[in-house]
């Protein structure tokens, strides 16, 4: 199959614009490449304190310098579900790496924090940043110049992003990631859902809403929702940098522990001391990115990804704009219905098919870009399911050619929705994203008065006392970056739901983030530029009307234009936000972050 007009387009106008600073970048990643094992490069003490700790058949083959060493960067701890398997995996690769006669090591940890338990509290400003504070610590891991490959342990919503910026500054040592799966299904979204709404109106006490939420949370592995952290597995899959199929098999289980081996047996392989060498400076270009771009609109990705993919972007070189995140929705169509994007979870989308039979449907409708991939072969390898033959090894067979659960999974000739449900919109407030996956058709268009608030907190209280009676726009500001590190906003979402449910048109503006659990709420987010910058969302006064169109792409402050060209942003006192829980150590953060739009990053293109 060709490959589709818009796809082909896009994919060129990314070249074309970057041309120079990823001409930059690939000439810097190949003098960073050297010849033979990267610890030669190191003196003999250099060397010795490298391997002291390491048992000594890994010790003798390290001071040999033949073999190659693969460095281990894991974000394990115990408290995020998602990570707690990764506790026996550095074993698990070591003794892989010993049997066939190469050696791993640890050679770093970084911070992985879970976006579940500080949600809609203070700790949740820091969520973002972590990202960048990840890609640093990776760095540090890293600068040991030991390794010949890496496999990287994490998962959830900040963790990869921020791993795979790490590894494409280090894009001449290839990389592998390395997941750890979801946990079993437990309490129904549809009936979480429920019961957090009743909460919201009263009518649940915290005891009901903590039982359901302890049987929707409830073993290790990810959440079952498919939100940031599962979006980045599938954007892995689709973007060549993971094994096939290995996203969405459950932690600690025979076939788990199988691909993570499996792993080990391919970054083996695509070392520089072979003939395979493929590191992630020449798998992340402008066509993998675009994969992953259109990953998210096949499957009603989170829209976290739209700083997460830019921010990759930049590290890579290449310039990625929302613009091409839109004008990619156009051609792309829903082929999953996930929570909150539907009432399946990831096991029931995995169980109908999962990657395997999406990444088929896109590629033969020429929706997708053949890519180097870390399985070799290119994206065809990625039509297959893992399956483990009875000596325990993983072996690789067509996945299904039909959904198994139509509900849940849908081929192309029969996609839940024409596109991707994704909308860059402009106007007098400045560039917002909409996604309208889930969102009534009847509410693709809100026109109503505003009602301005300068947190979360003080828009739930409005709601607590009854005061939103009408249609509305509630706006929260100072919730960019640059204001208090951009957290999500998910403690508004029930609330509006409830609005909604009652037959008011109701909207979310925003320059803070709401990822994909806006669900069903038209949800206008990530506004650039933010009010603490000035921008013209800081203009808005109560009762002014906005529209918020998703039809035509507009977010509009309907005031006399005279009259808003002469107001000025209403300033806020953002000191609170400065302090108290490890918040004033991210002062620097806040003060050099770029804009959402370009990443949210304090990371700059390649100069």
């Amino acid at each position: 199959m060709a490959l589709n007009p818009t796809v082909a387009r896009v994919t060129r106008e990314i070249d074309e614009r970057s041309r120079a600073t990823r001409e930059l970048y690939l000439e810097r990643m190949a003098q960073a490449r050297g010849n033979g094992p990267r610890r030669n490069r190191l003196s003999c003490g250099n060397l010795a304190h490298g391997f002291a700790g390491c048992s000594p058949v890994d010790k003798q083959r390290l001071r040999e310098g033949i073999v190659p060493n693969l460095g281990i960067v894991t974000a394990y701890n115990d408290m995020l579900s998602a990570h707690q398997p990764y506790e026996r995996y550095p074993e698990l690769i070591r003794q892989a790496a010993r049997a066939r006669g190469a050696t791993a090591e640890v050679a770093g940890g970084v911070p992985a924090m879970c976006d579940g338990v500080t949600q809609g509290k203070t700790g949740m400003e820091l969520s973002l940043f972590s990202r960048d504070v990840i890609a640093l610590a990776t760095g540090v891991a890293l600068s040991h110049d030991m390794f010949d490959a890496a496999l990287y342990l994490g998962i959830c919503d900040k963790i990869v992003p921020g791993l795979l910026i790490a590894a494409l500054h280090f894009g001449h040592i290839p990389a592998l990631f390395v997941p750890a799966g979801p946990m079993p299904s437990g309490a129904s979204n549809d009936e979480k859902a429920r019961v957090r709404q009743r909460y919201a109106e009263g009518k649940a006490d915290r005891a009901e809403l903590l039982d359901v939420e302890a049987r929707s949370y409830h073993a290790p592995g990810t959440c079952t929702f498919y939100g940031t952290a599962n979006s980045n597995q599938m954007l892995m899959e689709i973007m060549g940098l993971q094994l096939p199929g290995s996203s969405f098999v459950h932690p600690d289980t025979e076939l788990r522990d199988a691909l993570t081996v499996a792993a080990v047996e391919r970054a083996l392989a695509i070392t520089a001391l072979g003939d395979g060498y493929l590191p992630p400076a020449q798998i992340v270009d402008a066509r993998a990115l675009v994969n992953g771009v259109i990953g998210l609109h096949a499957t009603g990705g989170s829209t976290n990804h739209l700083l997460h993919l830019v921010a990759i972007a930049r590290a890579a070189g290449l310039e990625l704009r929302l613009e091409d995140f839109d004008a990619l929705a156009s051609a792309v169509p829903l082929l999953a219905r996930v929570y909150p994007n539907g009432s399946a979870d990831v096991n029931q989308f995995h169980a109908a098919g999962g990657m395997g039979f999406l990444i088929a449907q896109l590629l033969d409708a020429g929706l997708l870009h053949d890519i180097p991939t870390v399985a070799g072969g290119g994206m065809e390898a990625y039509r297959k399911a893992p399956f483990l033959e009875k000596d325990k090894t993983v072996h690789w067979m067509p996945s299904t050619a039909v959904s198994l659960d139509p509900h849940t999974l849908r081929p192309v000739a029969q996609p839940f929705r024409a596109d991707g449900g994704l909308r860059l919109l402009t106007g007098n407030l400045g560039r917002a994203v909409i996604k309208v996956s889930s969102v009534p058709e009847d509410r693709y268009t809100v026109e109503a008065p505003a009602r301005i608030f300068d947190d979360q907190d003080a828009a739930q209280k409005a709601f607590d006392r009854g005061e939103f009676t009408d249609d509305v726009v509630v706006v929260v500001r100072h919730q960019g970056p640059r204001a208090n590190g951009m957290p999500e906003l998910h403690k508004l979402t029930p609330a509006l739901g409830v609005l909604q449910g009652r037959g008011l048109r109701v909207a979310l503006v925003t320059d803070g983030r709401m990822s994909g659990a806006s669900g069903k709420i038209p949800a206008a987010i990530h506004l650039t530029p933010e009010a603490a910058c000035g921008g013209p969302i800081a203009k808005l006064r109560d009762g002014d009307r906005v529209r918020v169109c998703a039809v035509n792409g507009q977010i509009e402050a309907l005031v006399d234009a005279q009259e808003w060209e002469s107001r000025m942003p209403a300033t806020t006192d953002l000191r609170a936000n400065s302090h108290g829980l490890g918040r004033e150590m991210f002062a620097l953060f806040r003060a050099q972050v770029s804009t959402a739009d370009t990443g949210a990053t304090l990371f700059g293109a390649v100069e």
